[in-house]
């Protein structure tokens, strides 16, 4: 029990500022882009209470334990209307929030390397997320370390789901560009039973979509380690 209260107390910083930093990417690249709509909103912010989806929240708490961590928060509203090409503005906007967690989970990569190598793991070990490394002391290396790994963990989790192609997930926007309009639009008509089909799956079949996110996630981590160590 105390060893999980300590995780949680690392876990929800960590969830927080990842979630808002992912939706605040959505609404900063809309805004860049000529759409006042989220900034008016109040979606341009870091404020979790701006952003959070309180099942989507939940699942990102549970799911963390598992080494994935994958969640969602209340989608940016956008009007594509502003862009001057809709394709390719919703692609970019879509494709900010889950950069913007890689972006997170690169820099809070090279803190949990560093104390992890200096305590003797190897790269192979340190950048999977398969591993449980924690430390249970107080120190400031210790707690510096923990922080470092649930942004890492976490902020890969959320790139790699958001970046799948099923509404309304990011990547499902993504289809914008690749898909004929007449196919797209005719998809997210159904946009909702879809969401509701996908949260329906994950509470029964949890499992397979940790299943099939690891190759992707593992590419991410690979990648991770490659640069660190060239660097560290």
């Amino acid at each position: 029990m105390g060893n999980f209260l300590i995780n949680f107390i690392y876990a929800i910083p960590a969830i927080l500022i990842s979630l808002s930093f992912h939706e605040m990417a959505h609404a900063y690249a809309s805004y860049r882009l000529g759409d006042p709509t989220a900034k008016r909103l109040g979606r341009l912010s870091m404020n979790p209470l701006k952003h959070l989806d309180p099942v989507g929240t939940l699942m990102l708490v549970v799911s963390v334990y598992s080494g994935f961590g994958f969640g969602w928060a209340k989608p940016v509203p956008i009007d594509p209307s502003y862009y001057k090409n809709y394709k390719r503005g919703t692609a970019v906007v879509s494709l900010a929030g889950p950069l913007s967690n890689l972006l997170l989970a690169f820099v809070f990569s090279f803190p949990m390397a560093l104390i992890a190598a200096k305590n003797g793991l190897t790269a192979d070990i340190i950048y999977n997320s398969r591993y449980s490394i924690l430390y249970n002391s107080f120190s400031l290396e210790a707690i510096l370390f923990n922080i470092s790994r649930y942004f890492y963990l976490i902020n890969i989790g959320l790139a790699v789901f958001n970046i799948i192609p099923i509404p309304p997930l990011d990547g499902s926007k993504i289809l914008a560009v690749v898909l004929p309009s007449k196919a797209y639009f005719g998809l997210m008509r159904y946009e909702r039973y879809i969401g509701l089909v996908r949260l329906a799956f994950m509470a029964v079949k949890s499992g397979i979509l940790s299943t099939v996110m690891w190759p992707f996630r593992r590419a991410v981590e690979l990648l991770f380690s490659l640069i660190g160590s060239l660097i560290i």
